[in-house]
Protein backbone atom coordinates (compact mmCIF):
# COMPACT_ATOMS: atom_id res chain seq x y z
CA UNK A 1 0.00 0.00 0.00
CA UNK A 2 3.03 2.22 0.93
CA UNK A 3 4.52 1.36 -2.65
CA UNK A 4 1.66 2.92 -4.54
CA UNK A 5 1.67 5.37 -2.19
CA UNK A 6 4.76 6.77 -3.12
CA UNK A 7 4.51 5.65 -6.73
CA UNK A 8 1.60 8.44 -6.41
CA UNK A 9 3.55 10.89 -5.28
CA UNK A 10 6.09 10.25 -7.86
CA UNK A 11 3.97 10.47 -10.12
CA UNK A 12 2.66 13.93 -9.24
CA UNK A 13 6.30 14.84 -9.79
CA UNK A 14 6.51 13.69 -13.28
CA UNK A 15 3.46 15.33 -13.85
CA UNK A 16 4.96 18.42 -12.89
CA UNK A 17 7.89 18.23 -15.06
CA UNK A 18 5.57 17.07 -17.66
CA UNK A 19 3.60 20.58 -17.45
CA UNK A 20 7.22 22.82 -17.67
CA UNK A 21 8.50 20.71 -21.00
CA UNK A 22 5.47 21.74 -22.26
CA UNK A 23 5.37 25.38 -21.52
CA UNK A 24 8.74 25.99 -22.03
CA UNK A 25 7.96 24.84 -25.16
CA UNK A 26 5.02 26.72 -25.93
CA UNK A 27 6.86 30.28 -24.94
CA UNK A 28 9.59 29.24 -27.32
CA UNK A 29 7.49 28.37 -30.25
CA UNK A 30 4.93 31.86 -29.50
CA UNK A 31 7.99 33.14 -30.01
CA UNK A 32 8.79 32.57 -33.29
CA UNK A 33 5.07 32.76 -34.41
CA UNK A 34 4.94 36.80 -32.87
CA UNK A 35 8.63 37.62 -34.72
CA UNK A 36 7.84 35.29 -38.00
CA UNK A 37 3.80 36.30 -38.34
CA UNK A 38 3.48 32.37 -38.35
CA UNK A 39 -0.24 32.04 -37.65
CA UNK A 40 -0.25 28.09 -38.15
CA UNK A 41 2.42 28.32 -35.13
CA UNK A 42 0.37 30.72 -33.18
CA UNK A 43 -2.47 28.28 -33.48
CA UNK A 44 -1.09 25.12 -32.46
CA UNK A 45 0.08 26.71 -29.37
CA UNK A 46 -3.07 28.51 -28.51
CA UNK A 47 -4.53 24.69 -29.03
CA UNK A 48 -1.61 23.28 -27.06
CA UNK A 49 -2.83 25.25 -23.72
CA UNK A 50 -5.64 22.79 -23.52
CA UNK A 51 -3.14 19.90 -22.50
CA UNK A 52 -1.49 22.19 -19.76
CA UNK A 53 -4.97 23.03 -18.00
CA UNK A 54 -5.96 19.34 -17.94
CA UNK A 55 -2.22 18.23 -16.81
CA UNK A 56 -3.11 20.97 -13.79
CA UNK A 57 -6.78 19.62 -13.65
CA UNK A 58 -5.51 15.72 -13.30
CA UNK A 59 -2.39 16.86 -11.01
CA UNK A 60 -4.92 18.54 -8.02
CA UNK A 61 -7.22 15.76 -8.51
CA UNK A 62 -4.44 12.99 -7.51
CA UNK A 63 -3.41 15.43 -4.72
CA UNK A 64 -6.40 16.24 -3.06
CA UNK A 65 -7.49 11.99 -3.19
CA UNK A 66 -4.11 11.97 -1.57
CA UNK A 67 -4.57 14.32 0.89
CA UNK A 68 -8.30 12.68 1.72
CA UNK A 69 -6.95 8.85 1.54
CA UNK A 70 -3.30 9.05 3.21
CA UNK A 71 -3.67 12.00 5.43
CA UNK A 72 0.68 13.23 5.20
CA UNK A 73 2.60 14.42 7.55
CA UNK A 74 5.84 16.01 7.59
CA UNK A 75 7.86 15.80 4.07
CA UNK A 76 5.01 14.03 2.38
CA UNK A 77 2.73 16.87 2.95
CA UNK A 78 5.06 19.35 1.66
CA UNK A 79 5.80 17.47 -1.12
CA UNK A 80 1.48 17.10 -1.97
CA UNK A 81 0.92 21.06 -1.14
CA UNK A 82 4.07 22.50 -2.37
CA UNK A 83 3.14 20.42 -5.87
CA UNK A 84 -0.79 21.96 -5.85
CA UNK A 85 1.35 25.46 -5.85
CA UNK A 86 4.14 24.62 -8.41
CA UNK A 87 1.21 23.32 -10.64
CA UNK A 88 -0.80 26.53 -10.22
CA UNK A 89 2.39 28.60 -11.42
CA UNK A 90 2.61 26.34 -14.42
CA UNK A 91 -0.78 26.22 -15.90
CA UNK A 92 -0.11 30.52 -15.48
CA UNK A 93 3.05 30.14 -17.25
CA UNK A 94 1.38 28.60 -20.19
CA UNK A 95 -1.48 30.94 -19.94
CA UNK A 96 1.13 33.68 -20.85
CA UNK A 97 2.92 31.73 -23.53
CA UNK A 98 -0.79 31.28 -25.17
CA UNK A 99 -1.12 34.90 -24.59
CA UNK A 100 1.78 35.90 -26.62
CA UNK A 101 0.62 33.31 -29.56
CA UNK A 102 -2.99 35.33 -29.53
CA UNK A 103 -1.31 38.66 -29.68
CA UNK A 104 0.39 36.59 -32.98
CA UNK A 105 -2.91 35.99 -34.28
CA UNK A 106 -4.16 39.58 -33.66
CA UNK A 107 -1.74 41.11 -35.64
CA UNK A 108 -1.12 38.63 -38.56
CA UNK A 109 -0.06 38.94 -41.09
CA UNK A 110 1.85 41.71 -39.72
CA UNK A 111 4.29 40.92 -36.68
CA UNK A 112 3.26 43.38 -33.78
CA UNK A 113 7.38 43.49 -32.97
CA UNK A 114 9.08 46.21 -35.07
CA UNK A 115 11.80 45.04 -36.58
CA UNK A 116 14.87 47.06 -34.45
CA UNK A 117 13.43 45.03 -31.66
CA UNK A 118 13.23 41.66 -33.06
CA UNK A 119 16.50 40.93 -31.07
CA UNK A 120 15.27 41.85 -27.71
CA UNK A 121 11.92 40.05 -27.85
CA UNK A 122 13.74 37.04 -29.18
CA UNK A 123 16.21 37.22 -26.46
CA UNK A 124 13.84 37.44 -23.89
CA UNK A 125 11.88 34.38 -25.44
CA UNK A 126 15.03 32.18 -25.54
CA UNK A 127 15.94 33.22 -21.71
CA UNK A 128 12.32 32.55 -20.83
CA UNK A 129 12.80 28.93 -22.22
CA UNK A 130 16.04 28.41 -20.55
CA UNK A 131 14.92 29.50 -17.09
CA UNK A 132 11.54 27.00 -17.48
CA UNK A 133 13.76 24.29 -18.68
CA UNK A 134 16.23 24.56 -15.60
CA UNK A 135 12.83 24.78 -13.44
CA UNK A 136 12.09 21.59 -14.57
CA UNK A 137 15.53 20.23 -13.92
CA UNK A 138 15.10 21.74 -10.45
CA UNK A 139 12.01 20.12 -9.66
CA UNK A 140 13.81 16.01 -11.04
CA UNK A 141 16.63 16.55 -9.46
CA UNK A 142 15.94 18.58 -5.91
CA UNK A 143 18.88 20.78 -6.76
CA UNK A 144 18.32 23.46 -3.96
CA UNK A 145 21.60 25.36 -4.90
CA UNK A 146 20.36 25.21 -8.86
CA UNK A 147 17.00 26.45 -7.82
CA UNK A 148 18.54 29.60 -5.85
CA UNK A 149 20.91 30.37 -9.42
CA UNK A 150 17.21 31.03 -10.77
CA UNK A 151 16.21 33.86 -9.09
CA UNK A 152 19.59 35.32 -10.45
CA UNK A 153 19.30 34.09 -13.87
CA UNK A 154 15.81 36.04 -13.49
CA UNK A 155 17.81 39.27 -13.23
CA UNK A 156 18.71 38.91 -16.80
CA UNK A 157 15.46 39.18 -17.46
CA UNK A 158 14.14 41.95 -15.81
CA UNK A 159 17.47 43.57 -17.54
CA UNK A 160 15.74 42.78 -21.46
CA UNK A 161 12.23 44.37 -19.83
CA UNK A 162 13.44 47.53 -18.78
CA UNK A 163 15.54 47.90 -22.60
CA UNK A 164 12.18 47.14 -23.86
CA UNK A 165 10.93 50.78 -21.65
CA UNK A 166 13.76 52.40 -22.70
CA UNK A 167 12.98 52.25 -26.42
CA UNK A 168 9.15 52.61 -25.72
CA UNK A 169 10.07 55.93 -23.64
CA UNK A 170 12.44 57.04 -26.39
CA UNK A 171 11.84 60.06 -28.63
CA UNK A 172 12.72 58.55 -31.45
CA UNK A 173 10.18 56.04 -31.27
CA UNK A 174 8.24 56.01 -34.86
CA UNK A 175 5.81 52.70 -34.73
CA UNK A 176 2.60 54.34 -32.77
CA UNK A 177 1.16 53.91 -30.05
CA UNK A 178 -0.95 50.29 -31.24
CA UNK A 179 2.93 48.67 -31.37
CA UNK A 180 3.41 50.35 -27.56
CA UNK A 181 0.68 48.74 -26.14
CA UNK A 182 1.47 45.43 -28.22
CA UNK A 183 5.31 45.53 -27.08
CA UNK A 184 4.41 46.92 -23.90
CA UNK A 185 2.35 43.69 -22.73
CA UNK A 186 4.85 41.34 -24.59
CA UNK A 187 7.88 42.63 -21.93
CA UNK A 188 4.90 41.75 -19.57
CA UNK A 189 4.34 38.52 -20.59
CA UNK A 190 7.39 37.39 -20.49
CA UNK A 191 8.94 39.17 -17.68
CA UNK A 192 5.66 36.95 -15.97
CA UNK A 193 6.77 33.63 -17.20
CA UNK A 194 10.17 34.14 -15.79
CA UNK A 195 8.87 35.02 -12.45
CA UNK A 196 6.83 31.83 -12.07
CA UNK A 197 9.61 29.56 -13.46
CA UNK A 198 11.88 31.39 -10.36
CA UNK A 199 8.93 30.22 -8.23
CA UNK A 200 8.55 26.58 -8.89
CA UNK A 201 12.09 26.90 -7.92
CA UNK A 202 11.52 28.66 -4.98
CA UNK A 203 8.61 26.29 -4.14
CA UNK A 204 11.44 22.98 -4.78
CA UNK A 205 13.75 24.71 -1.66
CA UNK A 206 10.78 24.71 0.40
CA UNK A 207 10.12 21.73 -0.48
CA UNK A 208 13.44 19.99 0.57
CA UNK A 209 14.33 22.47 3.30
CA UNK A 210 11.02 23.31 4.89
CA UNK A 211 12.56 26.79 4.50
CA UNK A 212 11.62 29.35 2.16
CA UNK A 213 14.32 30.24 -0.73
CA UNK A 214 14.43 34.10 0.87
CA UNK A 215 15.20 32.97 4.71
CA UNK A 216 18.31 30.55 3.29
CA UNK A 217 19.53 33.02 0.92
CA UNK A 218 19.33 35.95 3.52
CA UNK A 219 21.57 33.72 6.20
CA UNK A 220 23.77 32.98 3.29
CA UNK A 221 24.53 36.50 2.68
CA UNK A 222 24.70 37.40 6.53
CA UNK A 223 27.25 34.49 7.25
CA UNK A 224 29.45 35.48 4.30
CA UNK A 225 32.28 37.82 5.34
CA UNK A 226 32.74 40.81 3.92
CA UNK A 227 36.33 41.43 2.24
CA UNK A 228 38.65 42.91 3.85
CA UNK A 229 37.22 42.70 7.07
Amino acid sequence: MRDAYHEELDSIGEGLVEMARLVGSAIGRATTSMLDADLKLAESVIAGDQKVDDLQHDLEARAIALLARQQPVATDLRIVVTSLRMSADLERSGDLAQHVAKLARLRFPQSAVPHDLHATILEMGQLAQRLMAKAAEVIITKDVDLALQLEQDDDEMDLLHRTLFQHLMDDRWKHGIETAVDVTLLGRYYERFADHAVSVAKRVVYLVTGEHADEIQAATATATPVEGS
